[in-house]
């Protein structure tokens, strides 16, 4: 599961670091709380939940922000907030018992079958994307102008993208929790992209670093009997220095 996760984090944090989208994964990494915690209090799997819930958040921010041009990060980060406490609110407001640690932060020791499925089927959900989309993408990540004026239905590509970002968030949650889950999809994606000659060779290269770090993570957690999700994040933050520009 750590390596599925480290190999999936990345090469979409790749795609969403071209996009500049980056900022509104970690919106979606927070909205799908309560989405999870309502999933959970009426019985439906906690990973339809969180989706749903972490693309009405994109979708809320989008809209203001188109509403008010310029105040971008202001935005995100309120409804980022905004969304989360309210799914820490809804835990003793609907009286159930959640593990919001393990939410949070991740719990590799919970994982069973049903997340490797999820985790399978964010996989191919990106695939999909990329077989589909993957020359707009491009166009897309380099001129975002110029694919507005030809005609490109970037709300629809950013939406679909948003939806793959979600699952690829919901699905790792068991592994590095919906906080940390941020730290595999930028920092393997640095050095995934440096020099890279094209999307898809970003996308493999980062895929291949964030491999290692969870490798590398997973490893040190077992040797000093640390919980690895956090200590994955520590490994994202000491990786900083030797990224190049």
């Amino acid at each position: 599961m750590a390596l599925l996760v480290g190999m999936l984090c990345p090469a979409t944090g790749a795609v969403l670091i071209t996009h500049r989208r980056l900022l509104q994964a970690n919106l979606i990494s927070h909205a799908v709380v309560p989405g999870l915690v309502l999933a959970l209090a009426i019985g439906v799997d906690p990973a339809f939940g969180g989706v749903l819930s972490g693309l009405i958040g994109a979708v809320v921010a989008e809209r203001f922000v188109s509403k008010r041009n310029g105040e971008n990060e202001v935005i995100i980060n309120t409804v980022l907030a905004g969304t989360l406490g309210l799914g820490v609110l809804l835990i003793p407001l609907l009286e159930i018992r959640v593990d919001l640690e393990s939410i949070l932060f991740g719990d590799l020791l919970a994982v069973g079958p049903a997340d490797l499925i999820r985790i399978l089927l964010a996989s191919i959900a990106l695939l999909l994307l990329l077989r589909t989309s993957y020359q707009k993408l491009v166009y897309l990540g380099l001129d975002p102008e110029g694919a507005v004026a030809s005609g490109l239905k970037v709300s629809s590509l950013r939406l679909a993208m948003a939806f793959v970002t979600a699952l690829v968030v919901v699905s790792s949650m068991s592994a590095v929790g919906v906080i940390l889950v941020i730290g595999l999809l930028s920092a393997p994606a640095l050095f995934g992209l440096y020099q890279a000659p094209s999307l898809y060779s970003a996308m493999l290269r980062s895929a291949v670093f964030g491999i290692l770090f969870s490798f590398v993570g997973f490893l040190l957690a077992i040797a000093f009997n640390l919980s690895p999700g956090p200590l994955i994040g520590v490994l994202c933050l000491c990786s900083l220095p030797f990224a190049k520009n």
